[in-house]
Order: C-alpha cells, then sequence, then structure tokens
C-alpha cells in the first residue's frame, strides 16, 4: 500500500461528501506526510490511527466503513453544555474510551474468559475520558475504576424505545453499558463529572489483540516474577520474569486485564498498569513504527475497525483519521494519566472531593500536568438578557447541605430565602420538599432569558459567577445551598487550587522507569 494511494483514498471520500459535509466540530487539522507518523497514542486510539494509513481503494474503504459500528452518543435525558471557546475561538475535545467486555463472539468468548457469560449484556469494564485541551498542548486521562459506586441516570434505546430507569441508588459503572449501550455510559459520565463529552469510542477484546500486534510491542516492566493465576482459576494468565518485557497480541491483553498479582488486587491497579502501558505505547510509536507490511496493515485494519463501536461524529475512517491528527500534536511529556480519586466503599469505591476537584480542572482545561500558563483575568462576558429588578426575579431556594456523612443542616433553605427577601427579592421562597446533596453552594437557571437574574442572585450573595450554571433540572432561578454554607448568613467562596491532586497518582507520558509492583502471592 503505497502513501499516496493513502491520500487519494482520503480525497475520494472528501469528494463523495460534496462540498457541505466537512469534518465532526472540533476535529481537523493538517495531515501527516508520512503515514507511520500517526501512529501516536494509545492501544484504543491506535484503532482510530490505523484506519488513516489502511485505504486500498474506494470499494475497500468503504467496506472499512461499514466495519464500524455506530451509536448513539447520549442515551441520557440531562445535557451538558459545552465549553466556552477561548480567546482564539478554540474548544476542548473529550473523548469516553471504553473497553467492552463482550463475548458475543468466539473469538471474544476465547479470549475473554468467563465462558458462562457469553451472549449476556456486556461491561464497560475500562472506562477513560480522554481530555484534550483547547489548544491542542496537552491531554488528560481519567480512569475510572469499573468498581466504582454511581447512580446511572435513565436511558433510552433509540432504536426501539426501551427506557432503561434509573439505577436504584448507587450500582457499579461497568453495568451502564447494558442500559441500552455506550451512550447510557456516556450518560452517567455527564452526570457525575459535568464535563461536556463529545465523542465516544468502544473498542472489545478482539481488537485491544488486533491494535497490540501492529506495533511490534509494547514495553512493561514488572518488580519481580508474575503469574497471574490463582488456585480457583482467577487471574489473567499473565506470565512474566523480572524487568522490562514487549507484550504483543493476547498477551498485551492479559496485561491490561490483570487485576490478580498486581498490588493489591484491586482495579485502582489495574487501571495503573493500563496508564503505563498507554505511555509505554506513546514513546514506543514515536521512535518507531513498525507497519510496514501493506497486507499485516490490511488485516490489522479490517480487525480494528469490525472492533469498533462509535458515535455518529465518528462513523467514516475519514473522521477517526482527523480525529488522530487532533491527537497526535501533544508530546508525551504533555500527557497526563490519573485515576479518579476515591475511597472503598466495603469491597466497591466511590469518588472523593479530590474527584469533584479534578473534574472541575478537566471543566474547565486546566492542565492536570501544572505546566499552562496563569491565564489573565478577564471580565465576565455580560448575560445576553440583563436582570429583572430584585423584585421581579422569583428565587428558589433548596437545601443542598446534606453530605455523605452529615444529615443537611435544618432549615437552611428557609434562612438564606429569608435572607434573599431582607435584600429586596421577595419573590423568593424556600423549597421544603426535600434535601437534595450539593458539595458546593450553585444557582441554576433553565434558559439564556434567566442567565441575568441568575448572576444578579449571585452577585447579592456573594457567589462567584463560575459557580452560576445553566441547568435544564430547573424551571427557573434556583439557588441550591450546598454543603460549603451549612451556617451563617454570609457566603464565603473557597479559594481555588489549581493543582491535580496527588490521589489521582498522575503518571507523566515520558516517565519511562514506571513499574507495576508484583503481590509476592502471585510471583514464582
Amino acid at each position: 500500500m503505497t502513501q499516496n494511494a493513502t491520500r487519494e483514498t482520503l480525497r475520494d471520500e472528501e469528494r463523495a461528501q460534496g462540498p457541505d459535509e466537512g469534518p465532526p466540530a472540533g476535529v481537523g487539522g493538517p495531515r501527516p506526510r508520512r503515514a507511520r507518523r500517526l501512529l501516536k497514542w494509545s492501544a484504543a486510539v491506535l484503532a482510530l490511527l490505523i484506519l488513516g494509513a489502511a485505504g486500498a481503494g474506494y470499494v475497500y474503504y468503504r467496506q472499512l466503513n461499514s466495519n464500524i459500528k455506530k451509536d448513539a452518543l447520549n442515551l441520557g435525558d440531562h445535557k451538558v453544555a459545552k465549553p466556552t471557546p477561548n480567546a482564539a475561538g478554540q474548544t476542548p475535545l473529550n473523548i469516553l474510551l471504553i473497553g467492552s467486555d463482550a463475548r458475543d463472539t468466539e473469538q471474544n468468548q476465547q479470549l475473554g474468559g468467563a465462558r458462562e457469560t457469553f451472549g449476556s449484556a456486556p461491561l464497560a469494564d475500562v472506562q477513560m475520558l480522554v481530555h484534550l485541551s483547547a489548544d491542542r498542548t496537552n491531554m488528560s486521562v481519567i480512569s475510572m475504576p469499573r468498581d466504582t459506586l454511581v447512580e446511572i441516570p435513565k436511558c433510552t434505546d433509540p432504536d426501539d424505545g426501551t427506557v432503561y430507569p434509573a439505577s436504584d441508588g448507587r450500582t457499579m459503572t461497568n453495568q451502564s453499558l447494558g442500559h441500552g449501550g455506550p451512550g447510557c455510559t456516556v450518560a452517567t459520565w455527564q452526570e457525575l463529572t459535568g464535563i461536556h463529552i463529545d465523542h465516544f469510542v468502544m473498542v472489545d477484546f478482539a481488537g485491544v489483540v488486533a491494535m497490540a500486534d501492529a506495533v511490534g510491542g509494547v514495553p512493561v516492566c514488572v518488580d519481580a516474577n508474575i503469574h497471574s493465576r490463582d488456585g480457583q482459576g482467577h487471574g489473567s494468565g499473565l506470565k512474566l520474569e523480572k524487568g522490562t518485557h514487549p507484550v504483543k497480541g493476547e498477551q498485551a491483553l492479559q496485561w491490561l486485564r490483570t487485576r490478580y498479582g498486581f498490588e493489591d488486587g484491586s482495579d485502582l491497579a489495574r487501571a495503573r498498569a493500563q496508564h503505563m502501558y498507554m505511555n509505554a505505547m506513546v514513546r514506543q510509536l514515536r521512535e518507531n513504527a513498525t507497519l510496514s507490511n501493506p497486507n499485516k496493515l490490511r488485516r490489522l485494519a479490517e480487525r480494528a475497525t469490525e472492533a469498533l463501536t462509535v458515535d455518529p461524529g465518528l462513523d467514516t475512517v475519514k473522521k477517526l483519521y482527523d480525529l488522530s491528527n487532533e491527537l497526535r500534536t501533544v508530546k508525551p511529556e504533555r500527557i497526563t494519566m490519573t485515576t479518579m480519586p476515591n475511597r472503598y466503599v466495603g469491597a466497591r469505591v466511590e469518588p472523593t472531593e479530590d474527584a469533584d476537584k479534578l473534574f472541575r480542572l478537566v471543566r474547565e482545561d486546566i492542565a492536570l500536568d501544572g505546566r499552562d500558563a496563569k491565564p489573565e483575568k478577564t471580565a465576565e462576558k455580560p448575560p445576553s438578557d440583563p436582570a429583572a429588578d430584585d423584585a421581579d426575579i422569583a428565587v428558589q431556594v433548596r437545601n443542598g447541605t446534606r453530605t455523605d456523612m452529615l444529615a443537611a443542616a435544618p432549615g437552611r433553605a428557609g434562612t438564606i430565602a429569608g435572607l434573599l427577601r431582607e435584600q429586596g427579592f421577595t419573590g423568593s421562597t424556600a423549597d421544603t420538599v426535600g434535601a437534595v446533596s450539593e458539595k458546593r453552594t450553585v444557582v441554576h437557571y433553565p434558559s439564556a432569558d434567566l442567565e441575568g437574574d441568575a448572576r444578579r442572585v449571585a452577585e447579592a450573595l456573594g457567589i462567584p459567577a463560575r459557580q452560576v450554571k445553566r441547568s435544564t433540572d430547573v424551571s427557573g432561578v434556583t439557588l441550591v445551598v450546598g454543603a460549603d454554607w451549612r451556617e451563617g448568613t454570609r457566603y464565603e467562596a473557597p479559594e481555588e487550587d489549581d493543582t491535580t491532586p496527588e490521589s489521582a497518582k498522575p503518571l507523566n507520558g515520558a516517565d519511562d522507569k514506571a513499574c507495576m509492583h508484583v503481590n509476592p502471592a502471585y510471583s514464582w
């Protein structure tokens, strides 16, 4: 396969689309001159990169397009607003990578083990949010352990109209995939983090094996001999001697799946091993891409596309190629891998306050490596519709002071509603139906015409403008008194700390000394 043929294939697709159809929002950029320069990221994203170099004529190209499975982006009712563009008009790009344990094919069944689950609802056992900064200089990745307890929102399958009700309390996040597909996993992430997700890419076991072969092996390190297998047959089967070894094919999959044998045997250890693998792949591909055999490349492209499920914004090889161009701009030293900060709840985990901080940093497009220049303070853009007179602004006040450890502070909604009335907001009322839970005091508004009113309420109480947020869950201006205002009538805005919490266990993409600790019980 020649490089010219690859470029001709992409031009054919552009002509077939016509002049009015372009790449999805936020996707684009100059094409590289050499196909192998595309290969610069992780196992999941490698699928995208292979496609850009795999064309073999228009017919073959369309075959690859038909291999790619499509699914709706968001199956939930709640939508998160897109981030505001920076001064240059750029916006961040957020992609949810999902590793499915689906065993719906013979090959996946053989690779995945647990044959009794053949044909059952798949689980989203790997979930990573990839955040590409607005200026495309840095990348942040947040892994959510599959054992994380979350509330899965109501999801509706657009294909058959099946409604999956919201979970009754908290349940493991990996179950979200069985509530209609990857769009429910996206909805769950958006509900938890408040981060707008632009795309998802889901890959199954077979796809991981195919993509690992493409790079000729990824170097990984263990600090002792390891065999991930116990007396009951638990474990991935990974067997390595102490030191650094290149893994590929099924052995690479074993590394990515290993839990028994790494550190404390939890899903947290597995996430760290995945981060090391992805970072090593980035470095390996920058040093020497090995895709020189056209036939091998073609087979890999076919298997990769067959293993992919994406949202409609990434449903062609060209769109995936354009996305790869966006991702390849970031150097390894500007990639930061993290695990969502958490604490144990029995055998499961739940997000902590540090997780909220990590989500905020991503929402506000603050680099997790701490190398961003401090932004200059800019004046807040005035709302499109100015505020009404204070007496004409209707405000509902809710008590959101309940926490995991503390009951709601009694009477807070009534106290703050009374304070607002004293300040001239005579339309202020307390919602006494029930307490909610909000870590930080926030003013919600449902539509642009009420933004000015919401900002005016926040200003009167000393609440920063960053805590005024649009939400489709309210019908009017709604003040939720958070756990940060459990007493008193004066709101003290917390100081913002923009450093990445240590509990996120950040790993820099250029760190080639990282090595997984082996549990002695699994050493030989």
